[in-house]
């Protein structure tokens, strides 16, 4: 049957030939004590989305906290990586793919879901930005009746009697159970098969691999069922030297009285030499009979056609074409894009959803006129970005990195290959699986997220390094709150961006390295036991310009136009891509941060860069903090051949700032001092949540810098802003310019960097000639005056960093002063003083004496806005009045 939805092409309920067929596993059992747990964020009636549970799925991720069930059972049955197993009947099981056990099944209750939806994806999937808390205590727990139970030990183990503990080395937390993988000295993972009618859960020991199955048998009576579990050996890929026993360990049986059984354990005796295939059934328990779900509603092999909206500016430099979600869609599922990545250059991509979905996505060439949307696999656990290698997706969640294979090549996937989950993932609700990029020899680097609020894990914080094979890895860094990261793909270099918090003062963008500390301990630490060495960041950026670091591309193209060969950083709480300019002169690396555009209306998290077009692809989604208008998003930055001024290297010298543009400068803009400012000031790692502002001396504040002087270079394109009492070892310093290029142009922008060294000024080997930079220190600046005028105001809002505190849209997340939409004549609630009006006269008190009067809400903020007596002139100040007037009564 056949049908059409809007744009969206049905093949039929039959065309779906296997993977959602394919999917479909059945399972078991009797009943025991209830488990009391209520589930949460299922679809209301206001939602246009289904489930996040989809009931014609087999499986679904997610943490499962087993530790409450009664008594008599484990008390540490918690799983940090488990598949969820729909077996029908209600009836659900816990697969563990560190240890290869079942954790636990269970009967649900008809109708209800399995488990409480309280984890960030399926709680946040109906009311966007919902969170949830730092730490393990409140974690999903299963809903309904216990029929099977297991302790904390491997499923598959060598020997007739296994050992019922856990082998793995401990945590830093002896009592944490999130360790890894078991790797070559025990049970390995391998992955899940999906078969007709079945899923195949396929673990390997040495040179032997094994099954684990689930099947239904229906009773003679025809009123109920009995559950079978398979343990199968496939066999063995080399002869065993020597006879040997297998066992799997398949749990407790829970009576109907709630009493614990006796260990059931699947057994097998292996002889020597080739081992051949052989399948054990044991049966389990007897359930009432009922449907057992066979064949997906809907179908997989529908697609959703959509055309994209292209900013059309024969002036702009930078367009930003819009690539609309594949929503609505047939299965009523929101899809919150994380991340996107290329499997060739004829515009074919692969993307995936912080709620677990691999959509196929084509037709992103540079002509951009049609994309089709595909849904290609789903059941990942919270997975925030997606990669390319070798032709295959590879995604990276809290399971570990998957590897998503097409083996019949009917457009979706049937297998789900575990290519690494060694390293360990904890329960912690912000362990986040932050990031992944490919490095330029086939290895893949992965950060996790470092916040702790119960116990301390291995891997909390860290950036590792996973072996082209998967079969080991490297902590490269560690000590990382939030880190999302980028990597080099020619060079290697692996930088990350991560969150102000605890000991982190503002956000840094880091190089990873050398197993380096960098500077995060979580809470529950130990304050005593933080580590001397630091290593500090390539640069900080102000926590207002950019509050939520994400991820960093490297955008090697050179059909990118100018911004060609530097790296893009992502930030996330305000929509916004920024240049980072990295400066080769030093020997301890530094950069320079500038805008570079914010014309984003989701919260973006990744950036890959397209091989088709040679243009950058932006998505992301709301789930944090974020001034983000729209839920996620799609865009395409794209070059469109305008002219646009760029400043391509900032260097500090002994002389003051070295700004090189690509474009010639007017001699008379440029030339002049009064179109720079600056300020510099210091951080502070403590344990308290991010750090004030400190001049030089220690005491509260930034340090305003007046530029002494301005020369242009014999070529025009590069500018040295003279500064006297330049200073090596500083955190932060901003330069603002606004100047105009040689034909009429604007150029104006801030850049944040973090001169840890000065390189000596030389003019004739920097191409200035031979002058003599006059560094005589200027006591009032902005000496030139000039007509007010709303543009001069907005020259100023941009070229003396206000943009970083004060929004114009109204938006107030991430920022430490009002917006100044709908200022102008408001009345504001000023802290301990009571309400006055937004008049003229407030607006210039609150420039030249910012703690004259602030705003109710504010005054908590240690940032600190700058005096600006003596700075701005006359017409500067009223120019930013007529400016923020303007903004009165925007829409």
């Amino acid at each position: 049957m056949g049908r059409e939805w809007g744009c969206v092409k049905d093949a039929g309920w039959n065309g779906r030939s296997k993977a959602m067929r394919l999917l479909w596993i059945s399972l078991f059992l009797a009943a025991a004590s209830a488990v009391k747990a209520q589930p949460v964020a299922e679809a209301s009636a206001e939602s246009p989305w289904a489930d996040w549970i989809e009931p014609d799925f087999p499986f679904f991720s997610s943490v499962l906290d087993c530790r409450d069930l009664g008594e008599g059972f484990p008390k540490d049955n918690l799983v940090p990586r488990g598949l969820i197993l729909n077996l029908g009947n209600d009836v659900w099981a816990c697969y563990d793919v560190d240890l290869c056990r079942i954790a636990l099944v269970w009967k649900a209750e008809p109708g209800q879901p399995p488990i409480t939806l309280n984890a960030l994806a399926p709680g946040s999937y109906h009311v966007a930005g919902q969170k949830t808390k730092d730490g393990q205590e409140n974690l999903p727990k299963p809903v309904g009746t216990p029929l099977l139970v297991n302790g904390v030990y491997p499923g598959w183990q060598w020997g007739s009697k296994p050992v019922l503990k856990d082998p793995r080395s401990s945590a830093p937390s002896p009592e944490e159970v999130g360790r890894g993988g078991l790797g070559e000295a025990g049970a390995e993972f391998v992955g899940i098969d999906f078969k007709e009618g079945r899923v195949e859960l396929i673990a390997r020991l040495g040179t032997v691999r094994t099954t684990t199955g689930f099947d239904w048998r229906r009773e003679e009576d025809g009123e109920s069922a009995r559950l079978q579990v398979q343990a199968s050996l496939v066999g063995g890929e080399q002869p065993l030297d020597s006879e040997r026993s297998l066992s799997l360990v398949l749990g407790r049986e829970v009576a109907e009285s709630g009493a614990l059984g006796e260990l059931r354990v699947v057994k097998f005796e292996l002889p020597q030499g080739k081992v051949v295939g052989r399948t054990v059934q044991v049966s389990i328990g007897k359930i009432k009979a009922a449907a057992v779900p066979s064949t997906p509603k809907g179908d997989w092999r529908a697609s959703v056609e959509l055309k994209p909206e292209l900013q059309k500016d024969p002036k702009t430099a930078y367009a930003i074409d819009q690539i609309s979600l594949p929503v609505p869609n047939p299965w009523k599922r929101n899809v919150r894009l994380a991340d996107i990545d290329f499997l060739d250059d004829q515009g074919n991509a692969v993307a995936v959803t912080m709620d677990g979905d691999v959509w196929k996505v084509s037709g992103l060439t540079a002509d951009l006129q049609a994309v089709t949307w595909r849904r290609f696999t789903s059941g990942l656990h919270e997975p925030m970005s997606i990669v390319v290698k070798d032709g295959e997706p590879f995604v990276f969640d809290r399971n570990g990195i998957w590897k998503i294979v097409d083996q019949d090549g009917d457009g979706v996937a049937d297998r789900h290959e575990m290519f690494c989950n060694l390293f360990a993932q904890t329960a912690e609700t912000r362990e986040f699986p932050m990031s992944m990029k490919p490095g330029p020899e086939g290895a893949l680097f992965i950060s996790k997220g470092g916040q702790e609020g119960t116990t301390r894990g291995k891997h909390n914080g860290t950036v590792i390094r996973v072996a082209p094979d998967g079969k080991s890895f490297a902590v490269l860094g560690y000590g990382l709150r939030q880190p999302f990261i980028g990597v080099n793909p020619e060079t290697g270099l692996v930088t990350a961006s991560d969150q102000q918090g605890h000991y982190v003062p503002s956000t840094p963008i880091d190089i990873i390295q050398g197993h380096h500390f960098y500077g995060h301990l979580p809470s529950i630490a130990e304050p005593e036991k933080y580590p001397e060495s630091i290593e500090e960041p390539m640069v900080w950026i102000p926590h207002p310009v950019n509050s939520s670091g994400a991820t960093q591309v490297w955008a090697l193209d050179d059909r990118f136009g100018p911004v060609a060969g530097e790296m893009i950083h992502v930030g996330y709480n305000r929509p916004e891509l920024f240049r980072v300019v990295m400066n080769p002169r030093f020997k301890r690396p530094q950069a320079a941060v500038m805008s570079f555009t914010r014309d984003l209306h989701f919260g973006p998290l990744n950036a890959k860069m397209n091989p088709a077009d040679g243009q950058l692809y932006v998505a992301g989604f709301q789930i944090w903090g974020t001034t983000a208008k729209d839920l996620s998003g799609l865009v395409r930055v794209r070059y469109a051949g305008g002219e646009r001024p760029l400043v391509k290297e900032v260097t500090p010298t002994d002389k003051g700032v070295l700004l090189r543009f690509n474009m010639e400068l007017d001699p008379k803009t440029a030339g002049n001092p009064d179109n720079y400012n600056a300020e510099r000031w210091n951080y502070k790692r403590t344990p308290q949540y991010g750090s004030p502002h400190l001049k030089l001396d220690g005491s509260p504040g930034q340090e305003w810098m007046t530029a002494s002087s301005a020369y242009l270079s014999t070529d025009g394109k590069s500018v040295l802003v003279g500064f006297p009492d330049m200073k090596g070892e500083v955190d932060q310093m901003r330069i603002g310019w606004g100047i105009q290029t040689k034909g009429g142009i604007k150029a104006q922008n801030t850049a944040y960097f973090s001169p840890w060294e000065l390189a000596p000024f030389d003019p004739v080997k920097e191409g200035f000639g031979e002058i003599e930079v006059d560094l005589t220190p200027r006591r009032e600046a902005a000496q030139t005056q000039i007509a007010a005028s709303k543009e001069e105001g907005e020259r100023v809002y941009q070229m003396f960093g206000c943009m970083a505190c004060h929004s114009i849209d109204g938006t107030l997340q991430g920022k430490v002063g009002p917006s100044w939409k709908g200022l102008f004549g408001s009345e504001r609630d000023i802290a301990k003083q009571g309400k006055v009006k937004a008049d003229e006269a407030y607006l210039k008190e609150s420039i030249l004496n910012p703690s004259a009067k602030v705003v109710k809400g504010f005054e908590k903020f240690d940032t600190g806005m700058p005096i600006y007596s003596g700075i701005l002139n006359d017409g500067q100040i009223d120019s930013l009045i007529l400016y923020i007037k303007s903004l009165a009564d925007q829409p």
